[in-house]
């Protein structure tokens, strides 16, 4: 019997395994299982696979898209160019990363801007999400900055933000944990006051369904999204990676 998995930490916010249960039983897939692992610390990782050895592919969320991939064999070339692995598929012994949050994040984002691409974009957060997000961004023509709590070279400070910058970045992604269940009463720090109907707000998280990020955008107009669609088509892209030919 073939399992599946998510391993991050905490896990009780995700929608995965719910999606994949679905999927088994839509599809008659019984032979299957997903399950959720959640590692208070990477160093758990290699006795996970010595523990479920019918585990045949992972997929991976906060905080441990980057901090994985140390324990892989091998990279694709989408995971190794940015960075960052959402996906993991056991191949003849050996641990292979992929990343499918780059076709979930553009393919949703295009739902979302209805081919009105703005030029610059601010990205909240720096962590493993960001990274495919940036890399669809500059694919897109769309030029990013990375807010971060703590700025380095080439990002900027959330005590930065000016009228100015909201006006100037139309599109704003949060690709950070703030906001999601069971802590729905923080939202990254912005002057939201600024925010305008020209604006696009795109969430990554998606439970709940709608943050305070995206409720204070959308009383002032804005266009948003989270991040379910997103999840769903990564999970499709990931079951076709676990399901393709070795």
């Amino acid at each position: 019997m073939p399992d599946l998995g998510l391993i991050g930490y905490p896990l009780e916010h995700s929608f995965s395994p719910g999606y994949f249960k679905e999927k088994f039983d839509k599809e008659n897939l019984h032979d299957w299982t997903y399950r959720a692992f959640p590692l208070e610390k990477i160093d758990l990782f290699p006795a996970l696979w010595e523990e479920n050895p019918f585990l045949v592919g992972l997929n991976v969320t906060i905080p441990y898209k980057e901090k994985v991939i140390p324990f892989l064999d091998e990279l694709d070339i989408s995971a190794s160019k940015i960075g960052a692995v959402n996906t993991i598929r056991k191949v003849e012994g050996q641990l292979v990363g992929y990343n499918t949050d780059i076709y979930g994040f553009k393919r949703s984002l295009q739902d979302l801007l209805l081919g009105t691409y703005p030029a610059k974009a601010l990205v909240l957060g720096t962590g493993g999400a960001s990274k495919a997000v940036v890399h669809v961004l500059e694919n897109l023509k769309i030029n990013p900055i990375l807010v971060s709590r703590t700025p380095s070279e080439g990002e900027m400070g959330y005590g930065e933000i000016t009228q100015g910058n909201i006006e100037e970045y139309p599109l704003i992604i949060n690709t950070t944990p703030l906001g999601t269940y069971p802590h729905t009463e923080f939202a990254p720090k912005l002057p939201y006051e600024f925010i305008t109907a020209e604006h696009f707000m795109y969430d990554l998280v998606y439970n709940p369904v709608k943050t305070l990020f995206l409720k204070k955008g959308e009383l002032k107009g804005a266009q948003i999204i989270n991040g379910l669609k997103m999840l769903h088509l990564q999970a499709d892209k990931a079951w076709e990676i676990w399901n393709s030919p070795i």
